[in-house]
């Protein structure tokens, strides 16, 4: 057998594997219904809810400080979103976060916008510092700003392109040491040792604000009933990027994005594990 052939079969039986193991964390999500606490940002706090709830698990948006450590203590996963920052949501991601790590409940941190503004770069610095984040997901400006290489930023848009991604999120991986998932054309995820590439999604996801905060809840939906937080990323990811694309195939030529949206809410409340095996495209870095 020829080595590239042979190359081309073990590819496709750990893609086989990869989605079988992704998709299997899809009932398991409506069995046991986990709480996801949200500290997010006002722009898209009802779409990150509701995302939740359409994957099969529950939201709570609690931001004050008085409340956020009695709150993740009940939660099986912790969403912090910097998108709309105040001096007192800082303290309360910090307040929760660490609370979380004492409590062994997984932190996922999409630090939006995070070179914009230097409120955002220090909060974000301190976040990292002081709470283990368990997965840093961004698109490609805020994770190649983070991982120190050249990148724009203009508001939370991602202007970086993918050059060097695989770079950016392996070495990024390593120093955090958690798993960083980089959204974008062709979606990018690592543990620091196992880097993989996910190939599904549709142009449509950008012209709807907040599809990647959604993004971040449905990781942190996965998160909740996984300790294995590089198999719960990539389900995360696929279930955007197939949803996205089952959405994208129901529209008339007279519909676009407001339409897109609902029908994003149904294709990720309706998606099956048999789909996610099907349609899913993965493909692990050589």
């Amino acid at each position: 057998m020829a080595l590239c052939e042979a190359d081309k079969i073990r590819a496709e039986m750990i893609q086989m594997e990869l989605l079988s193991r992704a998709a299997s964390l899809r009932p398991l999500i409506i069995e046991k219904k986990p709480l996801i606490h949200h500290i997010t940002n006002f722009v898209t706090v009802n779409d990150c809810a509701n995302i939740t709830l359409a994957i099969g698990a529950y939201p709570i948006m609690a931001r004050d400080e008085a409340e956020v450590t009695e709150i993740v203590s009940r939660a099986a996963a912790l969403v912090l979103n910097t998108g709309t920052l105040s001096p007192g949501a800082v303290k309360a991601m910090l307040l929760a976060g660490k609370k979380a790590n004492t409590l062994g409940v997984p932190v996922i941190l999409d630090p939006v916008g995070v070179g914009a503004s230097r409120l955002r770069q220090e909060a974000v610095a301190e976040l990292l510092s002081r709470v283990q984040i368990s997965v840093l997901k961004g698109n490609m400006s805020e994770i190649k700003f983070l991982a120190g290489l050249t990148a724009a930023a203009r508001g939370v848009d991602a202007t970086a392109d993918s050059r060097g991604s695989e770079r950016a999120a392996w070495e990024l991986a390593g120093r955090l040491g958690c798993v960083v998932a980089i959204t974008g054309r062709r979606d990018v995820l690592s543990d620091g040792e196992k880097t993989y590439y996910v190939d599904n999604g549709q142009e449509m996801l950008t012209r709807v604000s907040g599809t990647g905060c959604m993004t971040t809840s449905l990781i942190a939906s996965y998160c909740a009933i996984t300790g294995d937080y590089l198999l719960a990323a990539l389900g995360g990811l696929l279930t955007m990027g197939i949803a996205g694309e089952l959405a994208y195939r129901t529209l008339q030529d007279n519909e676009g994005p407001g339409t897109f949206k609902a029908r994003l809410f149904d294709a990720v409340y309706n998606l099956s594990p048999a789909a996610m095996k099907e349609l899913g495209a993965v493909v692990a870095a050589q």
